[in-house]
This record gives C-alpha cells, structure tokens and sequence, in this order.
C-alpha cells in the first residue's frame, strides 16, 4: 500500500477487514486521478467517504478507468473490483454492474460497509452519465 498515503485512509484498524479485501486495496492497480478523461464523476457518500471516477471511453467501450477515494479500506477495495469490472466493458455493460456483484468480486466485505459497493457503483453510473449528456 506504498501508494496509498494515511491522510486517503486516515488511521484506520485494518484487523476488521477480511484478507481479500486487503488484498484488492494493498494493489490497486486503478488508483489515482486521469488527465483528460471522456468522463468523470464525484460523489460525497453519507457515511462521508468521497470517491471518483475518470474513465476514457471510446466507441462506447471503456478503454480505461481510474478511481481516487477518501475513505475507509472497504471504499478503497471496492473501488478497484468497480473499475476492475467496468473496464473493458460497454457502457451497456457497465451499466449493468450492481453493488451485489462488486461485493462478489471482493468475497466479502464487513456487513456494515456493504454501502461502499453502492458507492462505487453510483460514482461509476454517474461517470457514464457524464459521457452519455456529452455526447
């Protein structure tokens, strides 16, 4: 997590967060912001985590994805397996991403931060939004 600094994270108790979670937040290979994205979208959560999307879409494919959060570990996991699972896909199909399968990919996550999935998962809706009124 050499890339993830304390002031992202604050100081968090990492023992609540099974080893898959973790493992998707200690290598997110999506993390970080994107110069000029086709699109992009911020959200505020109401447990007060931030997260962003950048994506670069081109023929309704999104070709490439990145995310930045502010947040706890499962917003920061969550994060990766959404961009993990947009990428490469149509809009069509990222559309069709939902929070149940965001928190399939990561195996699990600690019951009371299941809305981080829904988090990412509208940050991404509302990133295709984006490109969808732009276009």
């Amino acid at each position: 997590m050499a890339n993830i600094s304390k002031e992202i994270l604050g100081d968090e108790d990492l023992s609540i967060y099974p080893e898959n979670v973790l493992a998707y937040a200690k290598s997110p290979s999506h993390f970080g912001r994107m110069n000029d994205p086709t699109a992009s979208a911020f959200i505020k959560g109401p447990c007060g985590d931030e997260m962003e999307f950048y994506l670069t879409i081109k023929h309704g494919i999104i070709e490439e994805i990145k995310f930045c959060i502010k947040g706890c570990m499962s917003t920061l996991a969550c994060g990766e397996a959404t961009a993990r699972l947009a990428e490469g896909k149509s809009i069509d199909e990222a559309l069709g991403i939902s929070p149940k399968q965001v928190i399939g990919a990561l195996g699990k996550l600690p019951e009371d931060h299941s809305h981080c999935s829904i988090l990412a998962v509208s940050t991404l809706y509302r990133a295709i939004a984006d490109y969808l009124l732009k276009g």
